[in-house]
């Protein structure tokens, strides 16, 4: 059994918000231009297209999109693709915020579809190395829209590298 307090009353804040026109234009912008970056995902085999857009400190866009590949684990979600590229070309400016949308055109999503787990997970490395937290908006733009303070609150169970 465990006595620590950490595990306890473990509560998920977030904002909600049912129309893009609820956010600011800045983060309008943001969701609009991810959800357009989904036509660019080569997603041949699930037709499971996701952009990601993140805005960093110098005020930089960084996109990816999600890259599959017929040896399945091979492939990588556009979160970690726009997180990777940040880390190569601006490894000195923080990342303020990430917008994922996703699309399939074979079906209208009628809900905000979350990051995977890995991702969540490298969202917080970059949270841990740039000692700040990344604000999250996940949504599209004929979606509601959730917005986050940080990947913490998407897994407040994650691994961390002062465990090591």
């Amino acid at each position: 059994m465990c006595k620590s307090n950490f595990f306890k009353n473990r509560k998920i804040n977030y904002k909600h918000y049912p129309s893009i026109k609820n956010l600011g234009i800045g983060d309008q912008k943001l969701i609009t231009t991810a959800f357009q970056y989904t036509q660019m995902a080569y997603a041949p085999y699930s037709s499971f297209h996701v952009g990601a857009v993140l805005r960093l400190k110098n005020g930089q866009l960084i996109k990816g999109v999600n890259q599959e590949n017929a040896s399945y684990p091979a492939g990588l979600c556009a979160e970690r693709v726009a997180l990777f590229s940040s880390g190569a070309q601006y490894p000195d400016s923080p990342i303020e915020v990430l917008a994922v949308c996703a699309n399939n055109p074979n079906k209208k999503l009628i809900q905000p579809v979350f990051p995977c787990g890995f991702c969540i997970q490298v969202m917080l490395e970059f949270e841990h190395r740039q000692k700040s937290p990344i604000r999250l908006l996940i949504g599209n733009p004929d979606t509601s829209i959730f917005e986050f303070e940080s990947a913490s609150l998407l897994m407040p169970f994650s691994f961390d590298p002062e465990q090591l």
